[in-house]
């Protein structure tokens, strides 16, 4: 993938989580093509003057959750108002991303956003929000990166030579994915459509299932969730080919990432990020991201967030919107290369 969000992107997470705080002039929301109106006079300059509201789209105790709750308090703390969470799962995010889009656009309800939800989804079925025309990106907050990962009687021990076994072995590889798709089958899809091999899909119900099968060799290869994933490779039951972050994860420093092993721009995290209604005022969106800059800053929220196996990113407005896009461009053309369709 080309343009400024990728390479923002990696700069973001070359930092090693290490968030750079920003002047109000600096964090660069101009140009983004995400709508914010200008500052709103009084009622920008008095915000926030009461609780604030973050949309997680899916139920507790889901990943994107547990990172808003480490967020939540520190944000509050940084705004001196509440910050509650309102959990509003279903249809795999879409309700609570639509609640969220009709909100009023006044700085006081925001949605924590994820990878999926924000860039693929709008591909695989209609749906009631245009992540473009309906949200004001503020941060990419953080990244859980997956990892491609075999069992070991299969004798690959890099990319390549999975994927030269693939060739040799034509339909002989099954892949796991947690649903049609997820962004663990549009990965597998990206690899196969980049190198031409014939691997069949088997979808599961999640991370659990796909991991028992793959322990047990009825499939072969998955791109897995890292916290899922990292007790079988470092017991040996699992294999682990590449990462599919921009760079390394320090939770797995011997493992090189998918664009080392020679794929360029080949990316499939998950992540989650914050943004607020379109036509928030410009001034508000500015203020959110300095404070949320702040909190990611924070040591004790990266060791918390490391240990969920995810690295802070922080970036701004302007490098999130880019990346938006580019990334739904990204998925947009394996689902319809890869003909796929929601369940």
């Amino acid at each position: 993938m080309n343009g400024s969000g990728r390479q923002a992107w990696r700069r973001s997470v070359r930092a090693g989580g290490q968030v750079a705080l920003v002047t109000l002039a600096a964090i660069g929301i101009a140009g983004t093509g995400y709508a914010q109106a200008p500052a709103s006079g009084a009622a920008a300059r008095d915000w926030p003057s009461r609780p604030l509201r973050i949309v997680v789209p899916f139920p507790p105790g889901s990943g994107v959750d547990i990172v808003t709750r480490f967020v939540a308090p520190r944000l509050s703390e940084a705004l001196a108002q509440p910050v509650v969470l309102d959990n509003r799962g279903g249809a795999g995010g879409v309700v609570g991303a639509e609640l969220a889009a009709r909100a009023p656009a006044d700085g006081y309800t925001l949605l924590m956003g994820t990878a999926g939800l924000l860039t693929v989804v709008p591909s695989l079925s209609k749906v009631g929000y245009s992540v473009a025309r309906d949200f004001a990106p503020i941060s990419i907050v953080a990244s859980v990166p997956s990892v491609l990962v075999v069992h070991p009687s299969l004798p690959a021990n890099t990319v390549r030579e999975l994927v030269t076994i693939a060739h040799k072995r034509p339909g002989a590889i099954n892949y796991a994915s947690t649903g049609s798709g997820t962004l663990p089958h549009l990965a597998a899809e990206l690899l196969r459509l980049r190198t031409k091999i014939d691997i069949v899909h088997v979808p599961y119900k999640g991370s659990a299932p796909a991991i028992t099968d793959l322990l047990g060799g009825q499939i072969e290869m998955f791109f897995a969730n890292m916290l899922s994933a990292m007790p079988h490779v470092a017991s040996g039951r699992l294999r682990a080919l590449a990462v599919s972050s921009p760079q390394r994860s320090p939770a797995l420093p011997a493992v090189p990432t998918m664009i080392e092993s020679g794929f360029a721009d080949f990316e499939a995290s998950t992540w989650f990020g914050l943004l607020s209604p379109a036509g928030t005022p410009a001034e508000i969106v500015q203020r959110l991201h300095v404070e949320l800059a702040r909190v990611l800053a924070g040591r004790e929220l990266q060791h918390k967030l490391a240990a969920e196996g995810a690295q802070v990113v922080g970036n701004t407005p302007a490098e999130f919107a880019a990346y938006l896009r580019s990334e739904t461009e990204k998925w947009a053309r394996v689902v319809k290369a890869a003909r796929i369709q929601a369940e």
